[in-house]
C-alpha cells in the first residue's frame, strides 16, 4: 500500500473527527491504510486531548468482527474516544435485533452514539450520555442520561444492571428519574413505553412484553 491511498478520509467536525472509509475496496485494504495513517501520515491526532471519533463504513455489509477489528486499530490510540460506527446495510441484509457491543465507561461531557440496538459493557456515568436508534442494554451503572428510539422508534428500551440515571428518554417521552431511583432493589430494570408513558420492569418481564407487543401487531 502506498501513502497515495484515499480509502480513508478523516475530517474536523466541531467536536471531534469523521474517519470516512471507502465502501468500494477489499476491506483488509481499508484496515491497512487506517493502520498506516495513524501510526505515520497523521500522527499529528494522536496527541492532545480526547478527541471523540465517529466512524462511516458507507453502504458496505459488515460484520461484527469487521467493526471490531477497526475499533481494535483505534482504541490502540489513547486520545482517541469512539463515539459510533456506522455502516448502511446492503438491500435485504438489516438485521433488526441485531447488538452491536461496545465497552469502556463513559464520563461526565462524554456522549456516545449507535445506530442500532447497542450492548454497552460499563458505567456510564454522571454527566455521560449514550443515544442510540434502537434498545440500550448497559451491562453495569446507568448514572447519566440515555436515549433510545432517537428516530422516533417509541417500541425502544433500555435496560440497565444498575438503574439510576439522571435522565431517561425514549422517542420524544422523557422521564426524569423519581427521588426513589437511589434505593431501588439492584437487579436488572429496563425503561419502555406504554401508552405514551414510560414505565419501569424487571428485565425477565421483557420477553412477554414483546411477545405481547407481536401478538398485538399480529406478527
Amino acid at each position: 500500500m502506498t501513502v497515495k491511498s484515499k480509502h480513508v478520509r478523516i475530517k474536523g467536525i466541531k467536536d471531534g473527527l469523521i474517519f470516512l472509509l471507502d465502501d468500494k475496496c477489499p476491506f483488509e485494504d481499508l484496515l491497512s491504510e487506517l493502520r498506516y495513517k495513524l501510526e505515520h501520515s497523521h500522527q499529528n491526532i494522536l496527541t492532545g486531548p480526547i478527541v471523540h471519533v465517529d466512524i462511516k463504513l458507507g453502504n458496505r455489509t459488515v460484520t461484527e468482527e469487521d467493526k471490531e477489528a477497526v475499533l481494535e486499530i483505534l482504541k490502540g490510540q489513547g486520545n482517541l474516544l469512539i463515539r459510533s460506527i456506522e455502516a448502511l446495510p446492503a438491500p435485504g441484509s438489516e438485521d433488526n435485533d441485531a447488538l452491536f457491543l461496545m465497552s469502556g465507561i463513559l464520563r461526565s461531557g462524554q456522549v456516545l452514539h449507535h445506530n442500532g440496538n447497542l450492548l454497552y459493557l460499563g458505567d456510564v456515568n454522571p454527566g455521560g450520555t449514550i443515544t442510540c436508534s434502537g434498545d440500550i442494554y448497559i451491562l453495569g451503572s446507568l448514572r447519566g442520561m440515555a436515549h433510545a428510539g432517537v428516530d422516533g422508534n417509541e417500541e425502544a428500551i433500555i435496560a440497565a444492571s444498575l438503574m439510576s440515571p439522571t435522565q431517561l428518554r425514549i422517542a420524544d417521552i422523557i422521564s426524569r428519574p423519581p427521588d426513589e431511583w437511589e434505593t431501588r432493589e439492584s437487579s436488572m430494570e429496563f425503561a419502555y413505553l406504554t401508552n405514551g408513558a414510560m414505565q419501569i420492569d424487571k428485565i425477565h418481564n421483557l420477553v412477554k412484553l414483546r411477545q405481547d407487543l407481536n401478538v398485538f401487531k399480529g406478527v
